[in-house]
């Protein structure tokens, strides 16, 4: 039986409606945990928002409003979006949910217990915008003398009593770490990045504030809120039921991912399972930190005027049309860019023109010179099982092993080659001719057809669930049939040709898209 799977997402700060970057990650996250399942695992797949903190207890404030009423509000815009983008999560969690409160301050007694928390007086620099503590060798200047953190934002000079966590004892064990499981951190990069930060030496970390109290609070001292990393790392314990002895947490961790933004690898990469060390719990086995998605070469900025709204790119090209494009065009992991002519110029060339013209052919034929019928009484020549058996490597074997690896690019790559090579097989075979001068070869070719589009159909389902279900719902397929172990099923066809299934006439489920005007963004 195979192993359940846990994969987690950042849970995103509501300081703001989401963006397209919040999209990309818990796309690629959805896309992941469809496909593990459609391998037959259990999987839990968790994502939500992260609520407290300086900067939202600030939002609200410039926003008239309290912080709680903020964190509702944006909350449901991520929610939304989710929905929108046909993301099939299992946990939705919220930071300002009581279990999370209990769950937070457990761990902090795990690693108070273990002798790892001190108070003292903490004087240094720290940005509000990323929740962040930065050394002074990480300061940087900006052009109008302002100090900036290594991501460019401001930092402010903070004093005050804090707790902190003995971040120094960690090093040796995180090197060790990283050493013994290299694929603890992946891409490469980043696991090179994080190695060499903490080579550079580990100071003990303040992990509480007193300036403010959106926060948890800390056991024993009230007048300390946690700082909002310890607080926002627990989550993936939280919806497990953590610390309680859950079957949930039981089944599910260690997590298998943590998918996240390059610009948090250092707090899921050290700070994380620093504090997991201390508290005696399990680390997770990966931590993959995908990078940025950049508009036209931009990172989106309100003060350029380019930040886009996801909702409104998935009403205007699609949601599957909008997921298939991200996971296709950009290489996972690394930076990526587009616009609204790169979707339309992918979807067109891939979606509609090469994959829905060939199922939309395929089954037309079938409707029009067969009466829809499908029959198992066919001679299928070498051709044939030359191209059924190409397609099934690439559904099977090339896809899957790149999805395994979170290199969706590559897998879809694989996936296209095999539709590429289905449409140059009509081609040559010409069914439309063979309807005159050899209908029982037309038949053969037909059939061959139809059951290449079913495994293309299949394999490309976890990223674009809906239009494949509106197809493989055209191609008589069961509902319990369109994982990928059905794609070793060698009874299939026979039991729906045995069926009496018709296939009807068929609907487009790829549609054209139309370029933008020269306005779009």
């Amino acid at each position: 039986m195979a192993e359940p799977y846990y994969i987690t997402t950042a849970i995103h700060y509501p300081n703001g409606k989401p963006h397209i970057g919040h999209a990309y990650e818990t796309i690629a996250a959805d896309v992941m945990a469809r496909f593990q399942r459609a391998r037959g695992r259990e999987v839990r797949f968790q994502t939500g928002t992260d609520e407290h903190g300086l900067k939202m207890a600030q939002k609200a404030r410039d926003l008239g409003m309290s912080p709680r009423e903020l964190a509702d509000e944006m909350s449901r815009h991520f929610r939304d979006l989710f929905d929108k983008l046909d993301i099939r999560y299992d946990r939705f969690i919220r930071t300002t949910e009581a279990e999370h409160h209990e769950a937070s301050q457990a761990i902090w007694r795990a690693m108070e217990a273990n002798g790892d928390l001190y108070l003292d007086r903490y004087e240094g620099w720290y940005s509000v915008r990323d929740e962040a503590y930065y050394d002074e060798s990480e300061i940087a200047e900006g052009e109008g003398g302002e100090k900036l953190s290594p991501q460019g934002t401001p930092v402010e000079w903070t004093v005050e009593e804090s707790w902190f966590f003995r971040l120094s004892r960690y090093q040796e064990p995180l090197l060790a770490l990283y050493r013994e499981n290299p694929g603890f951190i992946r891409p490469e990069t980043r696991r090179n990045e994080v190695m060499r930060f903490v080579e550079g030496g580990l100071r003990d970390l303040s992990v509480s504030r007193t300036s403010f109290d959106w926060g948890v609070r800390v056991p024993g001292a009230e007048k300390h809120v946690m700082y909002v990393w310890v607080d926002a790392l627990t989550n993936y314990l939280t919806g497990l039921g953590y610390p309680d002895d859950t079957e949930d947490y039981r089944k599910f961790w260690p997590a298998n991912l943590h998918l996240i933004g390059k610009d948090i690898v250092r707090f899921h990469a050290v700070y994380w399972p620093a504090f997991l060390m201390s508290a005696g719990i399990e680390l997770p086995k990966q931590v993959y930190g995908h990078g940025f998605l950049l508009n036209r070469g931009q990172k989106e900025s309100k003060s350029v005027g380019n930040v886009t709204d996801p909702v409104e790119l998935a009403d205007r090209f699609g949601v599957d049309t909008l997921r298939y494009f991200l996971l296709r065009e950009i290489a996972f992991g690394q930076d990526g860019s587009y616009s609204q002519e790169a979707i339309v110029t992918r979807a067109n060339a891939e979606l509609a023109n090469s994959f829905g013209n060939l199922a939309q052919r395929s089954l037309s034929m079938i409707f029009k010179n067969l009466d829809g019928r499908l029959t198992t009484d066919y001679q299928a020549l070498e051709a044939d099982d030359r191209l059924e058996e190409a397609v099934l490597e690439a559904c099977t074997r090339d896809l899957p092993s790149a999805f395994e690896t979170l290199d969706f690019s590559e897998g879809l790559g694989a996936w296209m080659r095999a539709v590429f090579a289905c449409n140059q097989y009509v081609d040559e075979m010409a069914p439309w001719a063979l309807r005159k001068t050899d209908p029982e070869r037309m038949q053969a070719v037909l059939m061959t057809m139809f059951r290449c589009v079913r495994a293309l159909s299949i394999a490309v389902r976890p990223v674009v669930p809906s239009s494949s279900d509106r197809l493989l719902d055209q191609l008589g397929i069961p509902e319990g049939e369109r994982d990928f172990a059905a794609l070793s099923d060698r009874a299939w066809f026979e039991r729906l040709c045995n069926s009496r299934f018709a296939v009807e006439k068929p609907v487009g489920v790829f549609p054209r898209l139309e370029m933008p005007g020269e306005d779009a963004p």
